[in-house]
């Protein structure tokens, strides 16, 4: 039983140290000058890129919660896929906007005496997606304010594999999906033609007890179609139900390029 236990408490700690190592919101994209459609639509899609840390606590496969403080590289060591995009669509004050990250996080390790098994393999897979609308409040020639609202969705997915001993071949899996209605601001701000500031502000509830995202960033217009954005941002996240625990804050360092057209 203690073997089981500690593999399990592995696999909660894999799946914390990968699970959201993403979901930027849509602010990253939102300039006060873009190239406008013969329609009066404009469109912008924005790869990224989140160097992001994670500490709190988590909770698995009805093993009592354990702390987490997992750096980037940690996280980094064992991810075996990641994608993080979002785009929008904006009409005049108006704007939709969606957010997509999917990741996935594996390890082994060997057990101590190898009677139950000799190894034991851990994967997390974790969705998040958010789509929302905003409205800008004002708007001049350098800036732009918008309020915001949407819904995220959650999905995490953490599964134990057992190689050798008496389990081997067994497999277990534990896994979660909720939904969070967010509201805030975001906003951009040109300090030349080239150089412009970027933040947001998003907070909410639903399947969560509180689902938080702030962040600022710098961004560089390259040309009227492409831009770099660098920053700094923070997301926090508690969930619980039925013995799954998901208290957690991620935070460091983005990097993102945003294409208009």
């Amino acid at each position: 039983m203690s073997f089981l236990r500690a593999a399990a408490t592995f696999g909660v700690i894999l799946l914390a140290s990968g699970a959201t190592a993403a979901d930027i919101k849509s602010p990253l994209t939102p300039e006060a000058q873009q190239t406008t459609s013969e329609s009066g639509w404009t469109f912008s899609v924005a790869p990224y890129f989140w160097v992001a840390g994670l500490s709190g606590d988590v909770g698995s496969f009805g093993l009592p919660v354990a702390h987490v403080d997992a750096s980037f590289s940690d996280i980094l060591d064992h991810l075996d896929f990641g994608v993080m995009a979002i785009g929008e669509a904006r009409y005049g004050p108006y704007s939709l906007f969606g957010d997509v990250m999917y990741t996935k996080i594996s390890g082994q390790a060997g057990t101590p005496r190898g009677v139950l098994a000799t190894d034991v393999e851990v994967s997390s897979e974790t969705f998040a997606g958010l789509l929302g609308a905003g409205y800008s409040i004002f708007e001049d020639s350098s800036a732009r304010l918008d309020i915001v609202g949407g819904m995220r969705v959650w999905s995490v997915d953490n599964e134990l594999s057992f190689s050798g001993g008496l389990l081997d071949g067994v497999s277990r899996s534990d896994d979660a999906t909720w939904v969070d209605g967010l509201i805030g601001f975001r906003g951009t701000y040109s300090l030349t033609p080239e150089i412009y500031l970027t933040g947001w502000g998003l907070v909410g509830a639903g399947g969560a007890d509180l689902d938080w995202d702030v962040a600022g960033a710098v961004g560089f217009r390259f040309n009227d179609a492409v831009s770099a954005v660098v920053g700094y941002r923070a997301l926090g996240v508690d969930y619980s139900n039925d013995g799954f625990v998901f208290d957690v804050v991620q935070q460091g360092p983005i990097v993102g390029v945003v294409i208009r057209f």
